[in-house]
């Protein structure tokens, strides 16, 4: 009679003898808060909650998170979120595809067999090196967050090119992709965060140089660099140089040009090549060389530089430091900081080129020995002058070489090096193709994506600079996977159709019922 009651009554005795005892855990553990198994517990109730999000918009979440500067301080090793987004994202599509026979992974062979090459040498190598080295987890080695870094990177390239982004969605995935570098900033702003706002600083890591001061000008805000960094890249992917400087929107320009002089805040010379290199190969690959903007772009460009010598003197220090690649006439201390930088990676290289002959055919991994950790730990960042070999810095022996054909070949040999130029190679032929034959809408994120893999390529081959392997791959099939994901694979030349003879025989207009004539015919 009162079976309705019954089964509510039901309901509340299994809500409560599953929500009671789960307080009162939750409420024992927050005795110790910043333990590990608590945060393990958040962690795990957190993604519980956020299941449905995560099943619903795994696939733009990931996109976003690529350039989010955003840290998992709750997981053990605190990794970035797009290492927790990747695998993520991944286990939800093959999960999906799994239960749909329908929906299908975007297949690219291209960038397939390279990248499950350079996989197969990087496990190799860590098994006859000594493994892997996690020790967040107990391991007397370290090391394992660069190993880490590269197989995820490999992961999430699948897991971007998952699905195909729907074309009326193409922009606003665009935006997420590179607008997510503007939480970076946040780092910059820690000395003038008041302290009930601190615990922001737990998602995102205060910046180094502005740790203990904030002096614009004067401080080197990283951050807000590339904050602008991030600015710049979206608008030319957006809009393109047509579309910012061509289209009378006074906005776009303006916005432009204030991103690309907040990169000068952050007092990098490599800032200043990521925009402008881009910038220049996409004025030609749209074609303006061809048009009256060449010399008005040349124009403006001696002005520019004009402009620029009288005053270099007179600017802030880190726009001198920026600018120090050029022969101006700067301050001494912004010349020394450039320079030592410079000399500093320069004598590192010539103490680890000797090495390179006895890693040739097996690399030495990216395992720390607890020895090297505690002698890395004991010297101070970037001394390589005096009595302390250059070959022993903290850098060095972390595998950060600044210097991109040294970062792959001695720590997986020859055939890492081989593996990532066959990479590299298939991404700019991927790349290319969809920017020639994509859709004209995306042409300009196409061009943009084509334009900075290009300038990565050519940075891995110069001695100057170069990303090591764990960064690189994560940035080389980010972009690479967004081109797939919003071109739905790669794109071929469109075959016109050749007119039969038919269509020569048809009658034209004014005579229908005119014949052929027989020479015609012959």
């Amino acid at each position: 009679m009162n079976s309705p009651n019954n089964a509510a009554l039901l309901r509340t005795l299994i809500i409560y003898a599953v929500c009671v005892p789960l307080a009162v855990i939750v409420g024992y553990m927050l005795t110790n808060p910043m333990d590990y198994s608590t945060l393990g517990l958040f962690g795990i109730l957190a993604l519980l909650l956020v299941s449905p999000m995560l099943l619903r918009w795994h696939h733009p979440l990931l996109i976003l998170s690529w350039n989010l500067s955003m840290t998992m301080f709750f997981i053990k090793g605190s990794p970035s979120l797009w290492l927790v987004m990747a695998p993520l994202s991944l286990g939800i599509s093959v999960l999906e595809r799994t239960l749909n026979s329908e929906m299908h992974f975007i297949r690219v062979p291209q960038i397939t067999w390279p990248l499950l090459c350079l996989t197969a040498v990087v496990l190799m190598t860590a098994k006859l090196t000594g493994g892997l080295g996690f020790h967040a987890f107990g391991s007397d080695v370290y090391g394992g967050r660069k190993y880490v870094n590269v197989l995820v990177g490999v992961a999430s390239y699948f897991a971007l090119t998952s699905r195909r982004i729907p074309p009326e969605r193409a922009r606003l995935y665009v935006a997420l992709f590179f607008l997510g570098g503007l939480a970076v900033a946040i780092g910059d702003l820690y000395y003038i965060t008041p302290s009930w706002a601190h615990f922001l600083y737990l998602f995102f890591a205060p910046s180094i140089y502005s740790f203990n001061q904030f002096d614009v000008g004067e401080t080197r805000l990283s951050g807000i660099g590339g904050a602008g960094t991030a600015v710049c890249l979206w608008l030319l992917a957006r809009y393109g140089i047509r579309g910012i400087f061509l289209e009378g929107k006074l906005w776009r320009s303006a916005l432009w040009v204030l991103s690309f002089v907040a990169i000068f805040l952050g007092g990098f010379r490599s800032g200043i090549a990521v925009v402008m290199v881009p910038f220049v190969l996409m004025f030609f690959l749209e074609g303006l060389h061809r048009t009256r903007l060449l010399p008005v772009a040349i124009l403006t460009g001696s002005l520019l530089v004009a402009i620029v010598i009288p005053l270099a003197p007179h600017l802030p220090f880190t726009f001198q430091r920026a600018l120090a690649f050029l022969p101006l006439d700067i301050s001494s201390e912004a010349r020394d900081a450039a320079q030592g930088s410079l000399d500093w990676r320069v004598n590192m290289w010539k103490a680890l080129l000797p090495q390179v002959p006895q890693h040739l055919f097996l690399g030495k991994g990216m395992a720390i020995s607890p020895e090297d950790y505690n002698e890395m730990m004991g010297t101070p960042l970037g001394v390589a002058t005096g009595n302390i070999d250059p070959s022993q810095d903290p850098l060095a022996l972390a595998y950060d070489y600044h210097n991109g054909m040294l970062s792959v070949i001695l720590p997986f040999g020859i055939w890492g090096l081989i593996a990532y130029l066959w990479l590299m190679a298939a991404c700019l032929f991927v790349l290319y193709r969809n920017w020639k034959y994509g859709r004209p809408e995306l042409r300009s994120v196409n061009a943009l994506l084509f334009a900075v893999v290009s300038f990565e390529f050519a940075s891995f081959l110069s001695c100057y600079a170069g990303l090591s392997l764990p960064v690189a791959i994560p940035y080389l099939v980010g972009r690479v996977g967004l081109s797939i994901a919003l071109n739905g694979g790669v794109c071929r030349p469109v075959l016109q159709p050749v007119p039969s003879q038919e269509t020569f025989l048809q009658p034209r207009g004014g005579l229908p019922h005119a014949r052929p004539h027989p020479a015609f015919l012959r």
